[in-house]
């Protein structure tokens, strides 16, 4: 009962199974999710787009270094809606013969945009904030400042829980990753007002201090987002959801033990496949059967599941030759992953 006589039937007659609505079910709600994250995303756009105009028209006014950076900051935290957007779109799309997993990967390609994004909003507050520092100018209307700098935290932080919020529900590791950028960008108009108080005691380098204070939050947030981004671009998981997926497997009778268990994310999706051991007696029916109901579990058990693989190999009898010695000569048999 090798790897390729189980296959086809799998792939192939699901659509007559009772549980074939559950997998449906969870793609109706994996385009849903998509839905939620483009609201998300624009709705985070208004609100961060209104707070960056209203601190520009400060800044003009009074030539804070400290609200610029964070000005910029909010700027950029609000235009990475568009690749976040675009990647929503895209992880729409259907598979075809070239992408044949689809176009989930995009949000990971959207990711490193942010990223990038983060980069370059922390370079220009440093730079800016050092010319500041080397050439100093007396910073006006300081009320109007902090209360830029509070209208600033006040939309941040809203945008920053709501993202964060929907990301985690949806799964989008992009999304959650762009919240707790708007939260620390929150943070860091906080730190404005620190500035235009010490500038109103007369201490003309406050402002591009707490620029530069700004900057290293940034790069804070930048050592967190990156390190996120690089684990989904790296198809990490989280072990616990390994664990409950082998839990879930070996709960289903007939399967006596769990092979290759292997999950990935495509985008805020996610997607199974494992190699269960059943015993060497059963027929191609009978293993298939097995193996639908170990397909079935998965989709219950593991949250955010919308595609599971499942491969059935024989359980080894003495005497039986290795029914996957014929592949031996083209690769490796993988291991089982180590455990986190």
């Amino acid at each position: 009962m090798g790897a390729h006589l189980m296959r086809w039937p799998l792939m192939g007659s699901h659509l007559l199974r009772p549980h074939s609505h559950e997998s449906a079910d969870k793609i109706d709600r994996a385009v849903e999710s998509s839905a939620r994250g483009m609201r998300a995303l624009w709705t985070s756009l208004a609100v961060l787009g209104a707070t960056a105009l209203a601190q520009g028209a400060v800044v003009a006014l009074s030539g804070s270094v400290a609200l610029l950076g964070d000005t910029v900051h909010n700027a950029a935290d609000a235009l990475t809606a568009l690749p976040l957007g675009v990647a929503f779109v895209l992880g729409r799309k259907a598979a075809n013969r070239r992408y044949t997993y689809g176009y989930g990967r995009a949000e990971d390609l959207a990711g490193i945009v942010i990223v990038l994004t983060i980069t370059a909003s922390a370079a220009y507050a440093a730079w800016t904030a050092i010319g500041r520092l080397l050439h100093p100018e007396e910073v006006s209307h300081l009320p109007t400042v902090a209360a830029a700098a509070v209208i600033g935290f006040l939309g941040n932080e809203w945008v920053a829980r709501y993202r964060v919020r929907v990301g985690r529900e949806i799964g989008s590791a992009a999304l959650v990753a762009d919240g707790l950028h708007a939260r620390t960008d929150g943070f860091t108009s906080l730190a404005v007002l620190i500035g235009a108080g010490g500038a109103a005691m007369g201490w003309r380098s406050a402002d591009p201090i707490v620029g530069l204070a700004i900057t290293v939050a940034i790069l804070l947030v930048l050592r967190d987002v990156a390190r996120e981004v690089f684990r989904r671009v790296m198809d990490a998981v989280d072990p616990a959801l390994v664990d409950t997926a082998e839990q879930a497997l070996l709960a289903v009778p007939g399967v006596r033990a769990v092979g290759e268990l292997r999950l990935r994310w495509i985008g805020h999706r996610l997607r199974a496949e494992t190699a269960i051991v059943v015993s060497d007696d059963l027929n191609l029916r009978a293993a298939h059967d097995v193996a639908v109901r170990a397909e079935h579990a998965l989709l219950h058990a593991v949250p955010k599941l919308t595609a599971a693989l499942v491969h059935a190999d024989p359980a080894p009898t003495p005497g039986t030759p290795d029914p996957h010695a014929e592949l031996a000569h083209h690769t490796e048999r993988n291991e089982r992953p180590a455990p986190a």
